[in-house]
């Protein structure tokens, strides 16, 4: 940035709009990928530990491990069996996502009520009718509060992956970093905010949905 240069110029903006279009792409993109590959991997490691409970230590020991490695180490460690790729990315990002939603979907179905689940199998649910038709619905608002860690904490870790090639908004960040151009560093910090805040509303609102019960009558 230059004396007497504008802190954002919106020409740039105006003129930059597909760039901004698609680092927004490759920014939803990444983050969907690795918010789904790690609840799927996650759910399966929780159903794991809801059935054999002493692998819970070695499991939470694990992904506690990988939480705690700076997401530059991890990706530095990476690169030489990846390369500077996608999957290089995605395998951080996912990493990252396993001790917050297997912690909440453990303990979301942990914490179903024992009499709601006696009078299930009083009513002759079996053990998979149960978990699917009472104990999944009624751990769902925890579960989802997990997402929604989860989810946000992606999409500010998916801007450091620009480092690698990747990245998203991150991309423009590190360009105008570079460049000393500070209008396309605002752009993308602004817009990452911006997307954490649409998604975590979004996930608020599918969470009123699919648990309507939660909702505290006015």
């Amino acid at each position: 940035m230059t004396e007497g240069e504008p802190l954002i110029r919106w020409d740039w903006i105006g003129s930059h709009l597909d760039e901004i279009g698609f680092r927004l792409l490759q920014h939803v993109e990444l983050t969907a990928i690795a918010v789904t590959v790690g609840f799927i991997i996650a759910f399966v490691l929780s159903l794991l530990i809801l059935r054999i409970p002493r692998i819970e230590g070695p499991v939470t020991w694990v992904t506690g491990t990988l939480y705690t490695i700076p997401s530059l180490a991890l990706f530095a460690l990476l690169i030489p069996y990846t390369g500077l790729t996608l999957l290089s990315a995605e395998i951080g990002l996912v990493s990252y996502t396993l001790l917050i939603l297997i912690r909440n979907i453990v303990r979301g179905i942990r914490d179903v009520p024992a009499d709601v689940i006696e009078a299930a199998t009083g009513m002759g649910y079996d053990n998979s009718d149960r978990f699917w038709r009472v104990e999944v619905p009624l751990a769902t608002a925890v579960i989802i509060a997990g997402v929604r860690v989860a989810t946000i904490s992606t999409i500010g870790l998916v801007t450091v992956t620009a480092l690698i090639g990747q990245g998203g908004f991150g991309f423009l960040i590190l360009i105008g970093i570079q460049r000393f151009f500070s209008t396309e560093l605002i752009v993308g910090a602004v817009c990452s905010v911006s997307l954490a805040i649409f998604a975590d509303a979004m996930l608020v609102l599918l969470q009123r949905r699919l648990t309507p019960w939660t909702r505290v009558a006015g």
